[in-house]
């Protein structure tokens, strides 16, 4: 694939960010995209090796390398490097029915197993995958595909968020009629008001669920299966019901003070941002402000990066961001070995523009939240903090975070804000359906397959994985998809 010599002859090059006294002046993407030619180099670099681990998929080490959706990346690099953009998108949109969003906020598991990056550096898979689906737009081949054959079959999907878009997308081409149901005021489930725009503009999703429209799917807003809408009318309705409400339950901190003002989940804090953002253009008062305050992230993941992100361009006074577990190495440790995913340290957008605007790193790690403190009007002034460390518990063998006796010390903060983590499903969704859930509040389904004890209720997603990526996500949306597809054909041809 691509250009037998390329990988020696061609340099890694990516897109560029904007610096961050540009970029943190708005909410818009700050990544220049590669030129066509940049892009046909890389793809040049892409080596015709004989296992090509970025788009296996598969678990080393309990964690996943290599794309989930098993993209034909060697295929479509070659397509760039010859200059066969349309044939391009097509091979890419074989397997991936939204590359736009995942060329945007997947972390490039591909990348971190391209054989390349096993002495050097890998493909720059993600940006070519962005190059090619903004190209398929400007060009118009990224046109709405009209199914010429309806099976008179009804599908209700609830939740549109990326596994929920990818199986009414999949189950839309095979002639089904599909009905998205989305709680919220907009469709996008997690891409529309959990990911900032910085990373995902929301006009990329409306573009796409445009297009969806147009092939003959329906999308109902502000409709909460559970309260609202009731389940037992969607079951009698619909010949399937496919549950696709992600793992919105928040996992909280229980520290004294709690109840303090001033302490919010990550999640409500992004939405209202993205919210106000779309409906007001930001205007004061209708959003959860971080400006002139000093903030408090508790969490370490993308979410916590995300806040920080977002608390910089509100106008922060500063920010600080606790991690429990120790400081990852930066560099791969020798029980690490490529293809597997890098456990090493990455200085997400959010850490580095908190470097460049306040001169430090904005994470605290070993660390976790004894008290919070309020003042005289029960609003949050201060929190008490203290150290931890690691230790194997001599049972199960596990890592445990422990205290330190008498680390704890004292820093001002106005505004917390909690990225902990999810805890899985929400219970009036799930008794809505009766559906069974497992120890962790997911959707329990039989083994191997994504059905539950309803009958004819199906899961994918984050509600039934847990929390995860988008790419696995989209995965989980056609895998479910298919085996709907087998319930109500006989047999299927999706993929």
């Amino acid at each position: 694939m691509g250009k037998p010599t390329g990988f020696m002859e061609y340099d890694r090059e990516d897109a560029e960010a904007y610096t961050v006294a540009e970029r943190i002046k708005n909410y818009d993407e700050f990544h220049t995209p590669l030129s066509k030619e940049q892009q046909r180099k890389q793809g040049a670099r892409c080596m015709e090796c004989g296992v090509p681990f970025c788009q296996s998929g598969m678990s080393i080490a309990n964690a996943v390398t290599g794309c989930p959706l098993n993209n034909l990346i060697p295929e479509w690099n070659d397509l760039i490097y010859k200059g066969c953009w349309e044939q391009a998108y097509n091979r890419l949109r074989l397997t991936n029915n939204f590359p736009e969003f995942t060329s945007r906020v997947c972390p490039a598991l591909c990348e971190k197993a391209c054989t390349c990056g096993a002495n050097g550096d890998a493909v720059t898979v993600k940006a070519n995958e962005y190059g090619i689906v903004e190209n398929a737009y400007e060009q118009g081949f990224a046109v709405p595909r009209i199914p010429k054959v309806r099976t008179g079959k009804r599908i209700a999907v609830i939740g549109s968020g990326p596994s929920g878009l990818a199986a009414a997308d999949q189950l839309n081409q095979r002639g089904h009629s599909v009905t998205v149901f989305e709680r919220s005021d907009r469709v996008g489930g997690l891409l529309m008001y959990g990911i900032p725009n910085m990373k995902l503009e929301k006009d990329v999703i409306d573009r796409r669920v445009e297009i969806m429209e147009a092939e003959g799917i329906e999308f109902i807003t502000e409709a909460d299966v559970g309260r609202n809408v009731k389940a037992s009318q969607l079951l009698q309705e619909y010949d399937r019901v496919i549950l696709a409400c992600g793992a919105s339950e928040p996992r909280d901190i229980k520290a004294p003070g709690r109840d303090c003002g001033g302490i919010y989940f990550a999640v409500d804090f992004l939405k209202s941002t993205t919210k106000a953002l779309l409906d007001t253009d930001m205007k004061e008062g209708t959003f959860i402000s971080a400006k002139g305050k000093n903030v408090m992230v508790i969490g370490g993941g993308d979410t916590g990066n995300d806040c920080v992100g977002t608390s910089i361009r509100h106008g922060a006074k500063s920010v600080i961001q606790l991690e429990m577990m120790p400081k990852l190495p930066d560099t791969r440790a020798e029980d690490n070995p490529w293809p597997e995913w890098p456990r090493v340290c990455k200085t997400d957008y959010g850490q580095e523009e908190a470097i460049g605007v306040f001169g430090s790193d904005p994470r605290i790690y070993q660390t976790t939240v004894k008290e919070f403190i309020p003042d005289e009007k029960g609003d949050l002034k201060s929190a008490v903090l203290v150290k931890l460390k690691a230790e194997r518990d001599k049972k199960t063998g596990r890592l445990m975070m422990k205290e330190i006796e008498g680390s704890e010390y004292s820093v001002d903060v106005d505004l917390v804000l909690i990225a902990a983590g999810f805890l899985g499903s929400e219970s009036y969704v799930t008794k809505a359906f009766g559906v069974e859930t497992d120890k962790r509040s997911n959707v329990a389904s039989h083994e191997g397959t994504h059905m539950t004890n309803v009958e004819n209720v199906f899961v994918c997603g984050d509600m039934h994985i847990g929390q995860s990526l988008v790419v696995r996500a989209i995965r989980e949306g056609r895998d479910a998809a298919k085996e709907v597809d087998e319930s109500l054909i006989g047999y299927t041809n999706l993929k």
